[in-house]
């Protein structure tokens, strides 16, 4: 007879309960099947592991042993068998999350809050990215899931729009503009020197650019076209080579130097999505993208 895992747990419970009737109870089971199944253990290990020469029953040397070895085993097998359960359902697990620097101006850290919240069991490793790192990295599964602006054009990808906002003027503190208590008209800026986020690094965020100005009627005059930071971006700002337009969380950074002004025609709100692949079947990611699809 192959030693199975129910024979050892048949015997844990006549072990420690030192009846077979209160065993075959607690088991529900009949107690001459479990007295045949105890005597078909004892055959297979070649022991006796019951004394059975008195009323009540009592654990032999060998019996003892196995007793504590037994349970030993049980608990490893319960605690690898629910540990398996939780991977399933994606309660432990590890996740890496990429992203652009801005992002964690937006909504980003208080949904990593909520799902570490939720998923205490599920390490979360994140990696400040350059946008085409980004994607790279999802394809190469060194990430999964990416958090970055759109439009992303990737059809191995499925993407999450998880924030919108609009863009905002962001223009050197002297500029004759910085003052103006009312929002700015796109065409106010179609003579300015414009300092746009680079094409190959943010192409989501350089079309919404070009797609606003465009709508204003006038092509935006690129003095600096190959900047992937936003705080780059201001940066080149107040030190007066240019104005830019930036999502309005940008503001935030409360850069030295920046005055930030609101579009009265921002043109379509800039998207922050989340992407991941399309055939992950990770149940983890899918419990992240389920707490990123509520704010969406």
């Amino acid at each position: 007879m192959d030693v199975e895992l129910r024979h050892l747990r048949y015997f844990v419970a006549v072990a420690e309960e030192l009846s077979f009737t209160r065993a075959a109870e607690r088991l529900h089971m009949a107690q001459p099947p479990l007295s045949t199944q105890m005597r078909a253990l004892e055959r297979a290990l070649g022991v006796e592991l019951f004394d059975r020469s008195r009323r009540a029953i009592a654990l032999t040397a060998a019996g003892e042993v196995l007793l504590g070895e037994a349970r030993r085993l049980l608990v490893q097998v319960d605690q690898a068998l629910a540990a398996t359960t939780r991977a399933g359902t994606g309660e432990v697990g590890r996740l890496t999350v990429g992203f652009v620097p801005s992002a964690s101006l937006g909504p980003l850290p208080e949904l990593l809050r909520v799902f570490r919240g939720r998923h205490p069991g599920v390490e979360l490793f994140l990696r400040e990215l350059p946008p085409d790192d980004l994607v790279a990295g999802l394809h190469s599964g060194a990430l999964d899931l990416a958090v970055l602006y759109l439009p992303v054009t990737e059809p191995a990808l499925s993407e999450l729009t998880i924030a919108r906002e609009p863009l905002v003027a962001a223009l050197p503190e002297g500029h004759r503009l910085a003052r103006a208590r009312s929002a700015l008209r796109l065409t106010s800026l179609r003579a300015e020197p414009f300092v746009l986020p680079a094409r190959h690094h943010m192409p989501g965020l350089h079309a919404r650019v070009l797609e606003s100005c465009r709508r204003a009627g006038f092509e935006p005059r690129a003095v600096q076209d190959d900047v992937w930071l936003l705080q780059t971006v201001l940066g080149l700002v107040a030190a007066g080579l240019g104005v830019a337009l930036v999502p309005a969380s940008v503001e935030k950074l409360g850069r030295a130097g920046v005055a930030f002004r609101p579009l009265r025609d921002p043109g379509p709100p800039v998207e922050l999505g989340a992407l991941w692949r399309a055939d992950d079947s990770s149940a983890a990611l899918r419990n992240l993208v389920a707490v990123l699809r509520e704010a969406s």
